[in-house]
C-alpha cells in the first residue's frame, strides 16, 4: 500500500502514525523525488516495519478501522425491521377484462399486450404497491389509504427479511390517508412505537423511510421538519380524484413514490408521521399524515371494531379579508353556512348542526371558545373531537351573536 503526500512535515496528530525521514536515497520499496522526475515523494508502508535506507518511512501499527456510531445509525438498525412493502396483484384473466381496446387505423380493435415477464408462476400481475410499517408485534400494519384503495385486488405482504404474507385490510380513514392492515404471522413481529406529533417543531430532525419508486428496498432519507399544519390538494395519480389534505408535516427528507405509506420518524426511532405526497416539480418538498390521526384509527378499531368519525353536518366557507369584502359580511374569521351548488343543503338535515339551531347564512366564529380562522378551521376542530363529544359554539346571525351546544353524531 502506498501513500503519497507533498508535505514532508505529516505527522498523524492520533499518534496512530509516525513518520521518519532517512535521506533521499532509493529505498527498499519506494523510489525518492528525484528519480523518474517524480513530483511528489512516495511514502511506503513497511509491515512489518524495515530498517530504510532512505526516502520516507510510514510506520503504521494494526488497529481497527474507526465506525461511525451515532443516534442516526441506531435509529435506522432498530426502525428497518419495521418497515413493509405492500404488492398488489390481480389475475391476469381478470386484467384483461379491463384493459381497452386500441382502434387501429383500419377499424380494427387490438387489445394491450401484458408482457410475459410481468406475470408470475400464478398468473399474477403487480398493478401497484407501497410501504407501511409494522405497528403491533401481532402484525397490524399502518399505511396510506391511496396505497390500497385499488378494488378485486390481492394484498402481498412482505417484510425486510424478505418473508410474504397475505394482507388483509381492516379499515381506510373515510377522512384522512390512512389505512390499517393485518397479516398473521408465526411469531412477533418488531414493531415502532408511535410517537406525538402534537409536540414537533420546526428544525426537528426525522428520517423516512420505504421502498423508493417501488424498486429500493429499505431506503432511509434524512431531513428536518420544514413546515407544521400544512395543507395540499393532492391525487394518487392522474385519474384519482383530488383530494384536500390538511395538518400535514412538511419534511425535506426524500420521499419519492413508493415511500408513500412508510414511516416518518424522530432520531429515537418513535413515528411521527406516514409519508404521503411530494410535490411534483419542486425539490425537497415532502409531506406526511400526522401519526396523531392514525393513533385514533386504531384506537377506534380496538374499542369498537371500526373507525368512527364524528359529524357536526354543515357546508361552510373559511372567512378572510378578501372572502368577507367580497361576500360584504361583517367578520373577517369564522365559517360562513352555505350552500356549494344550489341542489345542496347549507345544513344537512337532522345533523347534530340543524339539532342545534344552526341556519344557512350563519357565521360560527368559535369552537369551544377556539377563534375558527383559515389556520384553524371547522374541520380542523372536528377532527380532534369524539363521536359523542358536546361542543360549545359562538355563532353570528344578523348581526347578533348567541351560543348554542351540539352534541356530535357519527359520520355514516
Amino acid at each position: 500500500m502506498r501513500l503519497v503526500v507533498d508535505d514532508p512535515t505529516f505527522i498523524s496528530k492520533f499518534n496512530e502514525l509516525r513518520l521518519e525521514r532517512n535521506g533521499k536515497e532509493k529505498s527498499k520499496e519506494g523510489r525518492s523525488e528525484k528519480e523518474e522526475g517524480l513530483k511528489e515523494e512516495e511514502i511506503v508502508f513497511f509491515h512489518p516495519p524495515l530498517k530504510p535506507r532512505g526516502g520516507f518511512l510510514l510506520i503504521c501499527y494494526n488497529k481497527p478501522m474507526r465506525k461511525e456510531h451515532s443516534r442516526i445509525i441506531r435509529t435506522v438498525r432498530n426502525v428497518m425491521p419495521t418497515v413493509v412493502s405492500i404488492v398488489l396483484t390481480k389475475s391476469i384473466n381478470d386484467l384483461k377484462k379491463e384493459l381497452p381496446k386500441l382502434k387501429r387505423k383500419g377499424g380494427e380493435k387490438t387489445e394491450l399486450v401484458i408482457p410475459q415477464e410481468k406475470i408470475d408462476a400464478h398468473g399474477m400481475v403487480q398493478v401497484g404497491g407501497g410501504s407501511g410499517f409494522i405497528v403491533d408485534p401481532q402484525g397490524i400494519i399502518l399505511t396510506n389509504k391511496h396505497v390500497v384503495n385499488e378494488p378485486d385486488v390481492t394484498y402481498m405482504i412482505i417484510t425486510s427479511d424478505g418473508k410474504e404474507y397475505p394482507g388483509e385490510i381492516l379499515a381506510r380513514d373515510p377522512l384522512n390517508d390512512v389505512a390499517i392492515l393485518k397479516i398473521k404471522p408465526e411469531v412477533k413481529l418488531p414493531a415502532i412505537s408511535l410517537g406525538d406529533s402534537d409536540t414537533l417543531e420546526l428544525g426537528q430532525t426525522v428520517l423516512a423511510f420505504g421502498n423508493a419508486l417501488g424498486l429500493f428496498k429499505n431506503t432511509v432519507s434524512q431531513g428536518i421538519v420544514s413546515g407544521l399544519s400544512r395543507s395540499v390538494e393532492a391525487k394518487a395519480d392522474a385519474q384519482a380524484p383530488t383530494q384536500e389534505l390538511r395538518g400535514l408535516i412538511q419534511t425535506d427528507a426524500a420521499i419519492n413514490p413508493g415511500n408513500s405509506g412508510g414511516p416518518l420518524v424522530d432520531v429515537f426511532g418513535r413515528a411521527i408521521g406516514i409519508n404521503a405526497a411530494v410535490v411534483v416539480g419542486a425539490q425537497n418538498i415532502s409531506f406526511a399524515i400526522p401519526v396523531k390521526a392514525a393513533w385514533h384509527d386504531i384506537k377506534d378499531l380496538q374499542e369498537h371494531g371500526r373507525i368512527r368519525k364524528p359529524l357536526f353536518g354543515v357546508r361552510y366557507v373559511i372567512l378572510n379579508h378578501d372572502t368577507s369584502e367580497k361576500m360584504k359580511l361583517p367578520v373577517e374569521y369564522g365559517a360562513y353556512v352555505t350552500k356549494e351548488h344550489s341542489f345542496d343543503n347549507a345544513v344537512v338535515p337532522g345533523s347534530p348542526a340543524a339539532q342545534g339551531g344552526i341556519c344557512e347564512h350563519d357565521i360560527i366564529l368559535s369552537w369551544n371558545g377556539k377563534k375558527i380562522a383559515s389556520e384553524s378551521t371547522l374541520q380542523d376542530f372536528l377532527e380532534d373531537c369524539e363521536v359523542g363529544e358536546k361542543v360549545t359554539l359562538s355563532v353570528l346571525r344578523k348581526g347578533k351573536s348567541f351560543e348554542t351546544k351540539v352534541t356530535l353524531a357519527e359520520r355514516k
